[in-house]
């Protein structure tokens, strides 16, 4: 079955989409709706579902607002609205599909069809990606396994400067420069490298400890050899000199 959840801030939206998922298809459960965006996304950060049909127009925040909010984004996004001005900024926000309010049966059954098809997608990649990062963990703790943009990117670890903390994404800064942000808090990143090479050095920071170029311990910061200024957490910094 595919587990869905409907958010709208009209209730008569919701029962009428409840009754066509239900009618016109034996394939959706409906495990929980909304009106209340706040409520909606303290739930979808908690639970596992397959799809998500949304609203764009509410009170209290728009629908593309709701998606920026969200920790999880791990299902697919239906767009449900009564306009159809908004159809390039849904696909720039990754929904796999817009539906008009009043929304066409017809239209349902191939929003349905779309849904099994990128749930097959998901559970394939998560599969191959459960394996690739299995294989670096036992044989390979030189290199981590990245996904980012649909795409998985094998990383020398010592390619790594550090990483920084975004709220809910993280960016690893390379040592050529480049950077890349991904959908990983710090502290999942953090089981990620080998502890031997980085170290918390901060809330906001993982470094690696080759790469620190200076330790400037007055002030309480490194340098490194990207010449970015690291502050060491005070409650911190015991732990890290032993780690030196």
């Amino acid at each position: 079955m595919i587990k869905a959840v409907i958010v709208d801030d009209e209730p008569k939206a919701i029962q009428s989409l409840s009754w066509e998922l239900t009618t016109f298809s034996d394939e959706i459960e409906i495990v929980a709706t909304f009106s209340n965006p706040e409520e909606a996304i303290a739930f979808l950060d908690t639970e596992l579902l397959d799809c998500l049909f949304l609203d764009i127009q509410m009170p209290t925040m728009d629908g593309f607002q709701f998606l920026e909010k969200l920790s999880n984004r791990d299902f697919a996004v239906i767009i449900t609205t009564a306009y159809n001005e908004y159809a390039i900024k849904a696909l720039k926000h990754e929904a796999i599909d817009y539906l008009l309010k009043p929304i066409d049966s017809d239209d349902l059954l191939e929003t349905i069809k779309k849904i099994k098809k990128y749930n097959s997608r998901i559970i394939n990649s998560s599969k191959i990606e459960t394996i690739l990062l299995d294989f670096n963990e036992k044989f390979d703790r030189k290199k981590i396994t990245i996904n980012s943009d649909g795409k998985l990117i094998f990383l020398n670890v010592d390619d790594i400067v550090f990483v920084e903390s975004d709220g809910n994404y993280s960016t690893i800064v390379l040592a050529d420069g480049q950077k890349m942000v991904i959908t990983k808090k710090l502290k999942e990143v953090d089981v990620m490298l080998p502890e031997h090479y980085f170290f918390r050095i901060h809330n906001s920071f993982i470094v690696n400890l080759n790469k620190i170029k200076e330790f400037i311990k007055n002030e309480g910061y490194v340098i490194m050899e990207t010449n970015k200024k690291i502050p060491v957490a005070r409650q911190r910094k015991s732990d890290f000199l032993e780690k030196l």
